[in-house]
């Protein structure tokens, strides 16, 4: 099983398209770590560096509507390829979040409400995450401030995660 947590990227904004995960003139690549240094190249967000604020990262936190726009596999490889296999929102894109369970890593939805007080105590940290997929929590912490949030994995998501995606997943059960 994949490693899911670790520093956490604020991405304060709803709408996050795929082109802005990974643009679409690295397509062509033919291999995940050929994507590696593009991560959220194209994201316009004030005082965004990707280069500077995407390094070490293990964990995304983000707004509505996350992985719109193309259908393509490439978004959620280049998280993983970069060590982030959680992508945490209010809602997700179908098909990337369909993409990111195919892939073993979690996109986990949380309530507006939640995602709006996590920004509001730990953006703008130094915030590690540890998940827990057996009790599905999340556990955030910055300095002696920690705040656990409760998420859901139906359980064919879980089993996708478990066992490191789909093509695992079918090589054990069909």
């Amino acid at each position: 099983m994949k490693v899911f947590g670790g520093t956490v990227l604020f991405l304060d904004r709803s709408d996050i398209n795929t082109d802005e995960i990974i643009p679409a003139k690295y397509l062509t690549e033919n291999s995940k770590e050929a994507l590696k240094p593009y991560l959220l190249e194209d994201l316009k967000l004030p005082g965004f560096d990707p280069k500077k604020h995407t390094a070490g990262i293990g964990a995304v936190v983000s707004r509505a509507n996350f992985g719109c726009g193309s259908s393509r596999e490439h978004a959620p490889w280049v998280f993983e390829v970069n060590g982030i296999n959680i992508v945490i929102a209010e809602s997700f894109a179908r098909i990337f979040r369909q993409n990111m369970y195919n892939c073993g890593m979690i996109a986990a939805e949380l309530p507006a409400e939640t995602l709006e007080a996590l920004f509001r105590e730990f953006a703008g940290t130094t915030t590690t995450l540890s998940v827990d997929t057996t009790q599905g929590t999340l556990t955030f912490k910055a300095g002696t401030q920690e705040k656990i949030v409760s998420f859901g994995l139906k359980d064919f998501e879980k089993a996708l995660v478990e066992v490191g995606g789909w093509v695992e997943y079918a090589a054990q059960h069909y």
